[in-house]
């Protein structure tokens, strides 16, 4: 079993949760419960993926969607991470094509996975956020982020996958986010003795960015946050598309996509951070 499909195959098993839409802004649009079955066969040289979602009602209800699929082989383009974190999305950015990443965030008995949504004209279209537990655990759900969880310094280590199959590569990261005033936030990173420094507006459950273009990142429920530029232009820089996860008061899982300045998806990169100092939350739930 090669490296990759095993650690996708941390995935596996029946996962209960819901599908859920939202606004750049935050604001829940719509719900829908699911249950998705990732299942091996043939001596694990396969698997089946099943998704049912339900309507009104509950899990003992018929499902209005029933899907299932089987699969023999892991794509080039899904990158998939030792702790079963994988993602995938739109190989190249074009004029009138949609965009779409998605990520899959794992730990223990919890997934938490994003899709981000771009229409043909490079506008923002949607945020779907899924939040799934493992069924039979007593997993729970974090409480929504907020400006105040991400204060402080967050040491984390790295590891990027690349598109082109490239030999991975793995790096430390420090992550310093401090207010500056009342409504600004001041972040600083560094990495590969890089230092990035930017400035963030607080605006309700958004952090808007101002570098090359305006990037928003919206605050989500269960600790997550998407991080995404306001447009896409085939025609701009190189940029990048994130989710995150707050999986503990002092721990955060951060995912990646890269595209450079032709509009290709080049590599992924998974964070694995731990607060180090700065204000915290308590830890009992």
């Amino acid at each position: 079993m090669s490296k990759k499909w095993e650690n996708f195959f941390k995935n596996l098993g029946e996962w209960r949760g819901s599908f859920t839409q939202f606004s750049l802004e935050g604001d829940q649009l719509s719900s829908t419960d699911s249950i998705i079955n990732l299942e091996s066969f043939d001596n694990n040289q396969a698997f089946r993926f099943r998704v049912r979602r339900f309507g009104d009602g509950d899990y003992d209800t018929p499902p209005t969607k029933d899907y299932q699929q089987e699969h023999r082989t892991l794509g080039r383009y899904i990158l998939v991470f030792e702790t079963g974190a994988f993602s995938k999305g739109t190989i190249q950015l074009a004029p009138f094509s949609t965009f779409g990443a998605e990520y899959g965030l794992v730990t223990s008995d919890r997934r938490l996975r994003l899709v981000q949504l771009y229409d043909e004209q490079g506008e923002f279209q949607g945020l779907t956020l899924i939040r799934e537990f493992r069924a039979g655990s007593t997993a729970h759900e974090r409480p929504p982020l907020t400006v105040e969880q991400l204060l402080g310094v967050w040491e984390g280590q790295a590891h990027t996958e690349y598109t082109d199959l490239q030999k991975s590569t793995q790096y430390s990261t420090r992550l310093e986010v401090v207010r500056h005033g009342e409504n600004q936030l001041l972040q600083t990173l560094e990495f590969e003795g890089q230092s990035l420094t930017s400035k963030g507006r607080i605006e309700g459950k958004q952090i808007c960015f101002e570098d090359n273009m305006t990037r928003v990142v919206t605050l989500l429920p269960d600790g997550a946050s998407s991080n995404i530029p306001l447009k896409l232009d085939s025609d701009q820089a190189a940029f990048f598309v994130e989710a995150g996860w707050l999986v503990s008061p002092t721990e955060r899982q951060r995912l990646i996509h890269h595209y450079n300045d032709k509009g290709s998806w080049t590599s992924s990169t998974h964070i694995r951070e731990h607060k180090t100092s700065g204000p915290s939350e308590p830890a009992d739930y």
